[in-house]
């Protein structure tokens, strides 16, 4: 098995000019994107937020961090995947200098376009030394030392007010300090009942909160998912800096309810985004499984960019289904259970 994502096919290049990935084993990997090389190899543990990639590290035995702030066995050295979002490759590397010991071996390694080139200003800044490793396949790996910071990274959470609530965002998360135009369009044309008298209502996809909050203001009773461990913290904080209740859960579309969970309306507005890549797969899996999630009569209500070919599966999913709101960018489209 070859690695498939450009970034694992830097590293399987660097394990095979070594000539072994022994040099490798017991590495912490960070923030890897889901490559199945990469878990084959069983080079060591996984610290990642998201859920998917953690289950998927799990399944084959590995051990995988899913807290934000985990006690990490210390490893003989740690590879960080740099992500899209600058801000939250800085989060990662200020997480690992505050969670490893000073001088653990440190490889990072990105796609040119992803911004991999701008680490070297950032661990300047931080006054940590580096030297490239490698590069091939449009990325590049570079190497340094974890160096003894007294940064911390919660600073890089930010509060705004938003939709006349307070919110917390954080670097990786949907919208990350300002409202989305999309969600905006869905919570301006949410029905006037939907939530005032204490329904139990699903938020999928929850983010940093916003409808969750919103929901909750109205009085229902709210549920908010997410994959993403920064997401259901941001989501936590939103609800508690508005004094607003909630149950907030890391979950895989539905994969973190009870069996029986029925729900008078789902609300969502779903990603369709990997990175660069398009993938409608939990799109898919939240408008395919609504029906059994919801209560006879409830709603799937979600909002999404017009061009996306949700129309068929919501038809497939229910038989019929209505547009409540179009601005031509994005449709708030609206199912129900009968």
């Amino acid at each position: 098995m070859s690695a498939t994502t450009p970034v694992c096919q830097l590293i399987e290049r660097q394990a095979d000019a070594c000539r072994q990935f022994n040099d490798y084993r017991g590495w912490l990997w960070v923030a890897p994107p889901s490559d199945p090389w990469l878990t084959a190899q069983a080079p060591g543990p996984l610290w990642s937020a998201d859920l998917t990639l953690v289950r998927q590290w799990r399944a084959v035995g590995l051990t995988a961090y899913d807290s934000l702030e985990p006690e990490i066995a210390t490893p003989p050295g740690a590879v960080l995947f740099w992500p899209k979002a600058h801000a939250l490759g800085e989060w990662w590397l200020l997480a690992l200098c505050r969670g490893l010991p000073a001088g653990t071996p440190l490889q990072i390694v990105g796609e040119n376009q992803g911004g991999i080139k701008r680490v070297l200003k950032v661990l300047a800044a931080l006054g940590l030394g580096c030297r490239k490793l490698d590069s091939a396949r449009r990325c590049t790996l570079f190497e340094t030392r974890v160096g003894p910071l007294a940064l911390d990274p919660d600073a890089l959470w930010q509060r705004f007010e938003a939709a006349g609530l307070t919110l917390a965002s954080h670097p990786g998360v949907f919208g990350h300090g300002k409202l989305d135009d999309g969600t905006r369009l869905l919570l301006e044309h949410l029905p006037h009942e939907l939530g005032r008298h204490g329904e139990r209502v699903l938020d999928v996809g929850c983010g940093d909160g916003v409808i969750a909050a919103s929901l909750a203001q109205r009085g229902a009773a709210v549920t908010a998912l997410d994959v993403s461990a920064f997401a259901v913290e941001a989501t936590r904080r939103a609800l508690a800096a508005n004094a607003l209740q909630g149950t907030v859960v890391q979950s895989d579309v539905y994969d973190g309810l009870a069996d029986d969970g029925r729900f008078s309306a789902i609300v969502s507005n779903p990603p369709f985004h990997q990175e660069r890549a398009i993938d409608y797969g939990p799109a898919a899996r939240l408008i395919a499984e609504a029906p059994e999630r919801l209560e006879r009569g409830g709603s799937l209500l979600l909002v999404a960019n017009a061009f996306l070919p949700y129309p068929d599966r919501l038809e497939a999913a229910f038989g019929r289904f209505s547009i409540l709101a179009d601005d031509r960018r994005f449709r708030v489209y609206r199912a129900i259970r009968r």
